[in-house]
């Protein structure tokens, strides 16, 4: 939902921008000319003004026009009731005085600079509200400000994550239990004489509990991140070293099912990102471990490892089955598989690319997947690269948060 807000302030910010092109045009101009600084400075009347704003009002997204200058030069019934000013009292008011927040106006900065902007409004009061913040530079020099509430998006999200948690930790001490006691069973059918069928049911239990286990675990972790409590370190982190250690993690389970593992890094290259390694490393084992498990006997996974002008760009290649176009997005969704079918038997909880997508996020960096049906896949993610000055490195001790239940 919060991207269908997102995507309709980008509808109107283009509409907009087709209306102050289209009026340009009607005094005479070229629609691509920037308007002069005079008529920037008049602008429409106030009733032509709410008339053009009209459309947005009714979609409930506030939108405030800013000069060149810095100041409110109009804004939407919406736009004034978001921020609790009285109709057209935001007329004439700096980003500041209207937001009181410093960090809004550094986004209409950016956004002068490079065309738009997005981030996030949080109102004190109670309870709090937190707005979508898009901001796009228009053609005669003025800015766009788009306002979503989103508050009521957070809250039910907030719920939904309490929820999970809860119910995770709940969990936690009863199948710790069952999974001690189903090793021991297991140890103790190999020390006795069972019927066959006793045997293959103790295994079974065994392998459902670790598979049980394995999802309250990944449950906790992704509620953390989520949440923000998973704090993120911001170190010195060689991709390189993270690669290499997830390639030599997933060896022993890569051969287990016949799948060859390589690395294909480029000798001496800089792939130095700001971030937490464990983290990081993290992303990698879901991802490889991923391509390994879909991948058929006797072929093989490589991990690319690749620096761009600014990105450290990693790639894991595989031969699997594939994954069809239509679900492109949708296979880094909690819980989702792209082919029950095809995927029964193989385990897992379709939560690991969804860990690996809130990990990257949270690092600025982009995850995505290239693959056609039956022609294998191909998953990237990249961070920004760079490294921080030493004077700013900044220790953080292990989270005491991130104990999870034996997998044996």
């Amino acid at each position: 939902m919060l991207a269908v807000a997102a995507v309709v302030a980008l509808l109107v910010g283009v509409w907009l921008g087709r209306r102050t092109a289209a009026s340009s045009a009607s005094d005479g101009q070229s629609a691509a000319a920037p308007a002069a600084p005079d008529e920037a400075a008049v602008g429409l009347a106030p009733a032509d003004l709410e008339q053009q704003l009209a459309p947005a009002d009714q979609l409930g997204i506030g939108l405030i026009r800013v000069g060149r200058t810095g100041t409110v030069k109009s804004a939407n019934r919406s736009a004034v009731d978001l921020l609790g000013w009285r109709l057209r009292g935001l007329v004439g008011r700096s980003m500041l005085e209207a937001f009181l927040d410093h960090s809004i106006d550094e986004l209409a900065q950016q956004a002068r600079r490079k065309g738009h902007a997005a981030g996030e409004y949080v109102m004190t009061g109670e309870p709090p509200r937190t707005l979508t913040v898009h901001i796009w530079q228009a053609r005669d020099a003025d800015i766009w400000v788009a306002l979503t509430d989103v508050s009521e998006l957070r809250r039910l999200r907030r719920i939904r994550t309490e929820f999970v948690d809860n119910l995770s930790h709940e969990l936690r001490t009863p199948l710790s239990t069952v999974r001690l006691l189903t090793e021991s069973l297991s140890l103790e059918a190999e020390r006795t004489e069972l019927p066959a069928r006793v045997k293959d049911a103790i295994a079974k239990i065994d392998v459902e509990t670790g598979h049980l286990v394995q999802m309250v675990n990944e449950l906790l972790d992704l509620a953390k991140i989520e949440q923000g409590d998973s704090p993120i370190r911001r170190d010195n982190v060689d991709m390189v070293e993270v690669v290499q250690e997830a390639i030599g993690r997933l060896r022993v389970y890569a051969e287990r099912q016949s799948v060859e593992l390589k690395a294909d890094i480029p000798a001496g290259v800089d792939a130095v990102v700001v971030g937490d390694a464990d983290r990081l490393g993290q992303v990698m084992a879901n991802i490889v471990q991923n391509a390994i498990k879909f991948s058929p006997a006797n072929s093989e996974v490589v991990v690319h490892l690749v620096r761009d002008p600014e990105n450290v760009v990693v790639q894991v290649e595989d031969h699997g089955p594939g994954i069809p176009r239509a679900e492109h997005n949708r296979i880094f969704e909690r819980f989702y598989k792209t082919d029950r079918a095809r995927s029964r038997g193989r385990g897992g909880t379709g939560l690991g690319l969804a860990i690996a997508r809130h990990i990257v996020d949270r690092h600025h960096g982009r995850i995505w997947v290239e693959s056609q049906e039956g022609s294998g896949s191909r998953f990237y993610f990249s961070l920004p690269a760079g490294r921080l000055p030493v004077n700013e490195l900044v220790t953080q001790e292990t989270s005491t948060d991130n104990e999870s239940i034996t997998t044996g």
